[in-house]
């Protein structure tokens, strides 16, 4: 209940008279929703779908009731992140994952959305009847053999299982259908039941420092650069020369044999790899023009160099999204290619050279010679881009919102997300986004 007495009493005449004018009474007064966090914590905010759960924030306030929430078309701030250190976020298809500060080695990791297949760990509320949905974020308890010091280093989701990347190793849970969990393919497993969560210490003997979740398949990179996968192969998404399916991480081979790989990108069935060098490498589903192939052929089981790339420098960032691929080069200039709205407007679906996106589009101009793109990030069907001001800007399919713009109107070109925050990271999932910020002051 706002107290409207109180306020008018902290104000003097002029303030009074002004008040008064804009709100005529209490009931038109905004309404807070967020506590106090510490100033050292992340502002969380969300935007997309919400009847999945994955979104974390349940029902909306009024003066009535409490309410099932319609989709969010613009960014709100997540309740969850108010109360809880978060330090990283991953978007799965209707889920999400949430890596906290915490002493507590049970309250590191946290998870919300479509459980069918246990991705967010094993919920219920009775013996023997699991949740298939939750709708805020609930503790995943990891089973850590030192809980002395426990650390969460990296977290990804794909479209039914989770990776998440310890001190200790990786634990991967939900969905081992197709081997992308590492572990045995079980015939008929109830993956809704389950309460296992598989734990690999290293890879061949050595540490296991990034990790990626395509949609049914999974990517570890070791400290020597090396790149392994596992899970769904049939698009050729696992880059081991055939195109079955695998359920133990095995070395990837390819043009990437010799190379140091620093960064993996994967959210659908198509990889991209970005070496210590600026250089980038595919492989997957490629009937989009993701690369273009001599044969025709639209898969590709094998890294393969992108040549058509070596023309734009050195690249900084890649992103891979459904049908399309982007990538960043070291003057932060944006390039997209392949189907869908790759930012060039509603006349070009299909482009098989990567086009540069203007830099004007990307609030660069004469107030903001500085303002440069620093990251890029590829949902399904969506983009996004991050400034060096801290300044978001998505384009393409907005399936429930999920570009955060106010509407569900697909955008052509990139537009600026306005939020409460200094975008520091973002993750985009098929139908809603999550972006990690700081405030303002």
């Amino acid at each position: 209940m706002v107290n409207l007495k109180g306020i008018l009493r902290s104000l003097n005449k002029k303030q009074v008279r002004l008040f008064s004018t804009i709100y005529k009474d209490a009931s038109e007064l905004p309404i807070h929703e967020y506590a106090v966090s510490k100033k050292t914590y992340n502002r969380i905010f969300v935007w997309g779908h919400t009847k999945s759960g994955a979104l974390g924030i349940p029902y909306i306030r009024t003066t009535e009731s409490y309410d099932l929430m319609k989709d969010f078309h613009r960014p709100k701030r997540m309740g969850f992140g108010e109360k809880n250190e978060v330090t990283q976020v991953a978007c799965g298809f209707g889920f999400s994952l949430f890596s906290t500060k915490n002493k507590y080695p049970d309250k590191l990791l946290y998870g919300t959305g479509l459980n069918t297949d246990s991705q967010i760990g094993y919920h219920d509320v009775r013996q023997g009847k699991p949740l298939e949905i939750l709708f805020y974020p609930k503790p995943i308890e990891l089973p850590f053999k030192n809980t002395t010091k426990c650390e969460i280093k990296k977290i990804a989701a794909g479209r039914a299982h989770s990776l998440i990347l310890t001190h200790e190793g990786l634990y991967l849970l939900g969905n081992n259908a197709y081997g992308q969990c590492g572990r045995p393919i079980i015939q008929d497993e109830d993956y809704s039941r389950s309460n296992y969560i598989h734990y690999i210490e290293n890879l061949d003997g050595k540490e296991i420092i990034d990790i990626e979740c395509g949609q049914d398949h999974s990517l570890a990179l070791t400290e020597d650069g090396c790149v392994y996968s596992c899970g769904w192969g049939a698009d050729g998404q696992t880059g081991l020369g055939h195109y079955e399916i695998i359920s133990t991480f095995t070395k990837i081979k390819g043009d990437i044999s010799t190379e140091r790989i620093v960064k993996l990108n994967s959210r659908c069935d198509f990889v991209m790899a970005l070496n210590d060098k600026g250089e980038v490498f595919g492989w997957g589903n490629t009937e989009y023009g993701q690369v273009i192939l001599e044969n025709n052929s639209q898969q590709l089981n094998t890294p393969t160099y992108l040549k058509m790339l070596k023309p734009l420098g050195k690249i900084i960032d890649i992103a891979a999204g459904g049908s399309f691929c982007m990538v960043l080069n070291d003057d932060h200039r944006v390039f997209s290619w392949g189907f869908g709205l790759l930012g060039f407007g509603p006349n070009i679906l299909q482009c098989n050279e990567p086009t540069e996106i203007p830099e004007v589009l990307f609030g660069k101009n004469d107030f903001q010679p500085d303002n440069i793109v620093e990251k890029i990030y590829c949902g399904v069907g969506h983009s996004l881009a991050l400034t060096s001001k801290g300044d978001l800007y998505s384009w393409g399919r907005n399936r429930n919102g999920c570009l955060g713009l106010g509407d569900e109107h697909d955008q052509y070109f990139p537009l600026k997300v306005c939020l409460g925050g200094i975008v520091k990271n973002v993750s985009c999932g098929i139908d809603h986004t999550i972006a990690v910020s700081k405030p303002f002051l």
